[in-house]
């Protein structure tokens, strides 16, 4: 079982914590809102399938703790995560997605979140963590921080540098990369030796390898 970066205060509530759900897959949903609601110190108030839904419904029933996927339509979980803290700034949020790489934990992270889970934690895990970060703390399982360790010790794409990568992982050559920044080819050639040297790799193929696997692009 993972271990969490902090150490728990104690987790019995003497009142129900108020949930909100939001992912935009319905059986997840639907299975997490019924293990919750078989909590007898837990109770759902309101679900969402899409981000602009879920930030609606924190203004409305301002819950205790809301459960968000970072890959949802309309709005992505990341900015649904830095809207609603930016407006309530002691929002406790779990981020509940199927990705684990440490681009994603560290966008989740940085907006706001109190807790990284991932979709195939276990049931009693995460009644634990939802515990957990109702009493005010964070939640990091081991394996993610130290993806984010890593992540923190690498120096960040730029805006430009991540279009590029993004365009290369489509397969399109400087030339047609050009085109479609408006900008010149000795530009991209610019950009994709810049961000080659921060992946830590030669070629463009091994910048889009440890792109995808880093999260900063994804097919």
């Amino acid at each position: 079982m993972a271990t969490q970066l902090t150490t728990p205060a104690d987790t019995n509530f003497s009142k129900t914590i108020r949930i909100l759900v939001a992912d935009d897959h319905p059986i997840v949903r639907q299975g997490l809102v019924a293990i919750l609601q078989d909590q007898s110190d837990m109770d759902v108030i309101a679900e969402a399938d899409n981000g602009r839904q879920a930030i609606e419904l924190f203004r409305q029933h301002q819950p205790d703790i809301a459960i968000v996927d970072l890959q949802m339509p309309e709005i992505g979980g990341v900015e649904a995560i830095a809207t609603i803290r930016a407006e309530f700034p002691r929002a406790c949020i779990i981020m509940l997605t199927i990705y684990d790489t440490d681009e994603d934990i560290y966008q989740g992270l940085r907006a706001g979140a109190k807790a990284y889970l991932l979709k195939d934690t276990p049931c009693r895990e995460i009644l634990e963590v939802i515990r957990i970060v109702g009493n005010g703390q964070r939640y990091v399982p081991a394996i993610v921080g130290n993806k984010l360790a890593a992540h923190m010790e690498r120096p960040n794409l730029s805006e430009r540098e991540r279009e590029v990568v993004e365009l290369m992982t489509q397969g399109k050559s400087n030339k047609a990369i050009a085109k479609v920044l408006n900008v010149s080819e000795n530009t991209v050639k610019y950009h994709a030796t810049n961000l080659m040297a921060k992946l830590g790799v030669r070629d463009r193929t091994h910048a889009v390898v440890m792109a995808l696997r880093q999260g900063i692009v994804k097919l």
